[in-house]
């Protein structure tokens, strides 16, 4: 003789689930985890900025710079902790991706969501600089992306299809800020080993794509610098992160923002080498932490209910 319970009801394990016509009303959304509430047991706090990290170089000078702990989620390490600005500090979760290039990137961001929801997500470390005005060691800080890697191939050669992407205009203007409170840009900056350098950081846009650059005549550089003659420098996650974020928009309803910073390590050229990566990392960070305050979420907007009838 066998019997049968019957369990009914609804089981969340994170984020959002919508229900129709239910006794609770028609398409109640519940939210539980990091987005249910700014503390609480089924998950970490919600940051107020993200950050994703490359190599490990570029990991270490962001977590010395905030005075970031480590925190353990599953097989997931992220560095958090609260940064001090002005009225409140700034809430920060880093994690480092798991390799180089764009779908590492986008992969990172999503953990970065699901875990902690961060309002805004800064993508932080080294660049090669390709503007006459840019050098090594300086920093590049980025609302604007051209990715320059969808192209077609035919008999007669490659032809580049760039497209740009913009972030949105509240982290544009909260860029434009920082630079018109720090006209012209320099900045002392004083590295672990107590050394102090004058720093120049630029605002301009990067271009980005899956191909290590080190070759100054590259047909990818020609492209770049016909496409905008603006461009700083270049990387290879920046394209990810800018379209992870307008795609993921699309599903929750509202612009997501994000920012690169970028280190100037080399010029893209054949003597690029890793001699800078540490000094360029340490800038980055320091540029960030700089940064921060500009970044943070308004605390009306922190404190809001996550649900929604």
């Amino acid at each position: 003789m066998s019997s049968r319970s019957h369990v009914s009801g609804v089981l969340n394990t994170g984020g959002t689930t919508n229900i129709t016509s239910s006794a609770v009303g028609h398409r109640p959304v519940l939210t539980t985890g990091p987005r249910a509430a700014e503390k609480g047991a089924d998950g970490p706090a919600r940051a107020d900025v993200g950050v994703i990290t490359i190599l490990g170089v570029e990991t270490q000078a962001v977590r010395l710079a905030l005075d970031l702990g480590e925190d353990l989620v599953g097989g997931l390490r992220f560095y958090t902790g609260d940064v001090p600005a002005d009225d409140r500090p700034v809430r920060v979760a880093v994690i480092r991706a798991l390799g180089q290039g764009q779908r590492s990137a986008m992969a990172a961001y999503d953990n970065l969501r699901r875990h902690h929801d961060p309002r805004v997500i800064v993508l932080a470390g080294i660049g090669g600089g390709i503007h006459p005005s840019v050098r090594l060691d300086d920093v590049v800080i980025a609302t604007r992306v051209v990715y320059y890697d969808l192209r077609k191939k035919t008999p007669q050669g490659t032809h580049r299809r760039g497209e740009e992407r913009e972030a949105p205009a509240e982290l544009g203007h909260a860029v434009n800020a920082f630079f018109t409170d720090h006209d012209p840009g320099d900045f002392a900056v004083t590295d672990p080993g107590g050394t102090t350098r004058s720093v120049r950081f630029h605002h301009g846009p990067i271009g980005s794509g899956d191909a290590v650059i080190a070759d100054g005549d590259s047909g990818v550089l020609r492209y770049l610098a016909s496409f905008n003659d603006k461009i700083l420098a270049v990387d290879m996650e920046a394209g990810g992160l800018s379209q992870a974020s307008h795609e993921e928009s699309a599903g929750s309803g509202r612009p997501h923002g994000w920012v690169v910073v970028r280190g100037i390590s080399d010029d893209a050229s054949t003597a690029k080498d890793d001699d800078h990566h540490r000094t360029a990392s340490w800038h980055a960070a320091v540029a960030l932490r700089e940064l921060l305050p500009y970044l943070k979420t308004p605390r009306d907007e922190r404190a809001a209910p996550a649900a929604r009838a």
